[in-house]
């Protein structure tokens, strides 16, 4: 009898301890993802890739026009993101939104082209890398990568080890890939970089579930304006080519701020056969004003038209015309908020048949 009471005392204790901790965890995994509308006015990010190479007209810019490019941004009035600040500064709202500028690949140009110009007028930047193409020709070496990395207003992050298109690739193979690229980090560098760059801005919701485990953030290629409120593992960027680096173009998207909301469904974001087109929901916050004049597009059918919206209980949803064409779906939805631009974008990834 005395043993059956210390039993249940004992069991009664471990189920109180169990109960306790799972209560804590609880309470801090709500604390990590507690959302509320801000006001934040955000970090507006840019991504380039090629410096005066231009016979890639898709991913180059001609150092005349980024040069403007940068003057423009000194001429506004916000200032440069230094991302050395990235995590410190990502869950206080901005007072004063500031530019972001990202460099993708790695390529030899940004080096020979770009840094000689960044570095005389100390403008902050990420430079994503991929490991496997390091040294080849048309890319940049580690001595180079190292150079640049031991100034204090440039970042180095990271981009896969082989840069292919990681959303075809077995869950395990998308896997090692990272798993390679954070050993030769190590060697390289001593460390392995906490900001991800996802090749081609395209995740499935395994890759991202993956990356959240590794790293601290993570950046994708539809636009935007990053908030306190954006998850940080699908943040967004305006890319910048020749086509869409025009001054006109460049002078418009610094101006947008960010257009906040508690969250966007659906999670996967790579869609197939039996999930394309999506049933697309954005929820945003009670404090939000002239959320009904919100208009989206969307290129479903790889045509780009004005979207068929909804909006009830603070949530806005889309009727798609059509499925989206292979190889990206995407929608673009903007708010004028009394003269201020709020904007953002969602980009989904087709699978092949």
């Amino acid at each position: 009898m005395i043993i059956k009471k210390i039993f249940s005392l004992a069991t009664s204790i471990i189920s109180l301890f169990i109960i306790l901790l799972f209560s804590n965890i609880s309470s801090k995994s709500d604390e990590n993802n507690i959302k509320y509308y801000s006001n934040d006015e955000g970090i507006l990010s840019i991504m380039y890739h090629r410096f005066n190479e231009n016979k890639y007209p898709s991913t180059n810019i001609k150092m005349d026009i980024f040069e403007e490019h940068i003057n423009i941004i000194k001429n506004s009035d916000f200032n440069f993101h230094n991302p050395n600040n990235f995590d410190e500064q990502f869950n206080k709202p901005k007072q004063k939104k500031e530019i972001l500028i990202t460099i993708d690949d790695a390529f030899e140009s940004f080096y020979t082209e770009a840094w000689p110009y960044l570095k005389e007028n100390k403008i902050p930047f990420i430079l994503f890398v991929s490991t496997e193409p390091v040294g080849n020709k048309g890319y940049m070496t580690w001595e180079q990568i190292k150079e640049i990395e031991a100034n204090d207003f440039t970042y180095i992050g990271h981009h896969s080890h082989t840069h292919e298109y990681l959303i075809d690739v077995s869950n395990d193979e998308f896997i090692l890939d990272i798993e390679t690229a954070n050993t030769i980090f190590l060697r390289e560098l001593g460390y392995v970089p906490n900001l991800f760059s996802y090749p081609f801005g395209e995740y499935s919701k395994f890759m991202k579930d993956y990356i959240s485990k590794n790293f601290k953030y993570a950046f994708g290629q539809h636009s935007g304006v990053i908030d306190l409120n954006k998850d940080k593992f699908e943040l967004p960027r305006f890319p910048i080519n020749e086509k869409y680096g025009e001054l006109k173009r460049f002078r418009s998207i610094i101006n947008y701020f960010p257009l906040e909301y508690k969250r966007i469904l659906p999670e996967e974001k790579q869609l197939f056969e039996n999930t394309n087109p999506p049933n697309f929901k954005v929820e945003f916050f009670k404090q939000q004003k002239n959320l009904s004049n919100i208009n989206c597009y969307s290129n479903e059918g790889d045509v780009w038209k004005k979207s068929k919206t909804s909006f009830a209980n603070n949530s806005l949803t889309i009727e798609f015309r059509e499925p989206f064409k292979p190889r990206r779906g995407r929608i673009n939805c903007s708010l004028n908020e009394n003269g201020k631009w709020r904007w953002f974008g969602v980009q989904f990834p087709i699978k092949n048949k």
